[in-house]
């Protein structure tokens, strides 16, 4: 079934829009939970409450890009697990993933922050200048949270590739900030 037709199913509050919200994304959803969170129950349990989240918030919300908004939930959905389940703890590949971002995008306690929105709208603008490779590699580790070699072994490419893909992204979109007058 198409999106467009799935969130018409939520618009009419009809209950089947979660069953075909699963046949159409929930494989996807289930890859992005479990790359968060390393663990199956977990996972499924995000998911699930991706489903009705998506339930909870549509309407109002109407949903131009289905999946998009999907995945957006379960990512923060998955984040939230993730820092219950890591509460006290140092979770080794999440504080990688925030410190080489951390590189590129300004602190929310420096003293000329940006509103979070318009972060969000430069980094969008700054990800659709990009050649499609560099922005896949940059989404599937920024937004998926993929490691290097599962990024190389979906593209085909070598480790190495990635890394320098991902430097060299990280210090343009540095860059591309500042000129827009965003310090670091």
């Amino acid at each position: 079934m198409e999106d467009k037709a799935i969130v018409k199913l939520y618009l009419d509050r009809d209950q089947q829009a979660i069953e075909e919200t699963g046949k159409s994304h929930g494989a996807k959803l289930m890859r992005l939970a479990f790359g968060i969170l390393k663990n199956q129950e977990d996972a499924e349990e995000t998911v699930n409450d991706t489903y009705l989240r998506a339930w909870d918030t549509i309407p109002p919300q109407i949903p131009q890009f289905l999946f998009a908004y999907l995945a957006k939930i379960c990512r923060f959905l998955a984040f939230d697990r993730l820092d219950w389940k890591q509460a006290g703890k140092r979770n080794v590949p999440l504080v990688e993933l925030t410190q080489e971002l951390e590189l590129c995008i300004p602190a929310s306690h420096m003293e000329q922050a940006v509103e979070i929105r318009e972060i969000g709208r430069l980094l969008t603008e700054f990800l659709n200048s990009l050649p499609r490779e560099p922005r896949l590699i940059f989404m599937r580790r920024y937004w998926f949270g993929d490691s290097i070699r599962e990024i190389a072994k979906r593209y085909h490419i070598g480790e190495s590739k990635v890394k320098t893909s991902l430097h060299r992204t990280r210090n343009k979109l540095k860059r591309y900030l500042e000129k827009e007058e965003i310090t670091l």
